[in-house]
């Protein structure tokens, strides 16, 4: 009886099998290098041409925006928000992504807007600008371009919180709330327009720099301390309680703004504001205190999500927030490679900030 192969096919295939196996697995073990490979725009920032400035006094360069941003009707909150983005770009040919970019609007207004902005359209009205964000590449990596991106990021933030400032604010209440990248953007706002201006400085209920490393030494604004307290920094960077060396390589890594407007590693202690608490302290917060995670993901925006209490305990430790791992699977990371390196499709302290947020501006309309 033949063999069903001749033998030097049989080797053939089998050559064949274990190449593509250990392409698979050089793939496997490489595939984010390659994919931030991707990412990179591979053109020195010096050379780069940016997309088109955003022009604040159209709607179109808004997010969000009240339908009457300079006439607050009296059902609206006594509050205004200014919200900056986290990262929705992922990048690739540009270092700054134009503000009408299909698939970063989409992930904006999908996620975002629903899951960190959301908990605080019941305490004020959102103004939330389109801005030339750096791409997720520039956070990836700490090269001068890739600082550079973000840096430019900033022009176009500051421009929007200046046409807020001066056509639509009217001396109301506000805060100000920055996730991730647009945290990091929000800090060098506190530190330029805010603090050194008297008449904001007062009229400031808190300002939530969510998912961002801020030096705790002589920062821009007293921290938060107590739920009651206007006017304070709350800002903190998490990581899983469960991961032990995470923090201090988030640290290692993070970048901050110096006196001169530029992007250095941090050195020294990090701010570490609790939501569950409300206050910048080591005290640990256990789960029966978490008020509510939300997986507002896909939601229409101002619609009120479930909310899941007492899903994580939190504490502040060495300059970072370690949270234990939910319980929910809603709560878990999820998505493509670049997704699952953005703000997640979740937000664990909805609930507390809400309510932190509220007592804020509660703590300063009396005054």
């Amino acid at each position: 009886m033949s063999e069903p192969w001749p033998r030097p096919r049989r080797w053939l295939a089998l050559s064949l099998i274990g190449a593509l196996v250990v392409l698979g697995l050089a793939f496997a073990v490489f595939r984010g290098d390659l994919i931030r490979y991707s990412l990179d725009p591979k053109t020195p920032f010096q050379t780069y041409r940016p997309p088109p400035a955003p022009d604040y006094a159209q709607r179109a360069a808004w997010f969000l925006l009240p339908t009457t941003p300079q006439a607050p009707a009296a059902t609206e909150p006594a509050a205004d928000v200014f919200f900056v983005s986290p990262t929705t770009y992922e990048g690739g040919a540009d270092w700054n992504g134009p503000i009408a970019d299909p698939k970063a609007d989409r992930v904006f207004r999908r996620v975002m807007a629903p899951n960190y902005a959301g908990p605080f359209v019941r305490v004020g009205r959102i103004f939330a600008p389109r801005y030339r964000q750096a791409g997720l590449y520039s956070l990836l990596t700490l090269r001068e371009d890739a600082r550079d991106a973000r840096k430019f990021a900033y022009g176009d933030v500051a421009a929007a919180f200046r046409y807020w400032r001066d056509h639509d604010w009217q001396g109301r209440p506000f805060l100000i709330v920055g996730v991730e990248q647009g945290g990091t953007l929000a800090a060098r706002l506190l530190a330029e327009e805010v603090a050194p201006n008297a008449q904001l400085r007062a009229r400031l209920a808190g300002a939530y720099l969510i998912e961002t490393v801020v030096p705790a030494t002589h920062p821009v604004l007293p921290p938060c301390m107590r739920r009651d307290q206007a006017g304070c920094l709350a800002a903190w960077a998490s990581v899983p309680s469960s991961e032990i060396d995470r923090g201090r390589i988030l640290l290692d890594r993070a970048l901050i703004w110096d006196a001169a407007g530029e992007l250095q590693n941090l050195e020294g202690p990090a701010l570490c504001f609790n939501p569950i608490l409300g206050a910048s302290v080591e005290e640990p917060a256990p789960a029966r205190m978490h008020e509510g995670a939300a997986n507002a993901t896909g939601l229409e925006w101002d619609a009120r999500p479930a909310f899941l209490a007492r899903q994580v305990s939190a504490h502040c430790e060495g300059g970072v927030l370690r949270v234990s791992a939910p319980r929910s699977a809603s709560l878990k990371p999820s998505g493509s490679w670049a997704e699952q390196r953005m703000a997640p499709g979740f937000n664990l302290f909805y609930a507390d900030l809400e309510n932190d947020a509220r007592a804020r501006v509660a703590a300063l309309t009396p005054r």
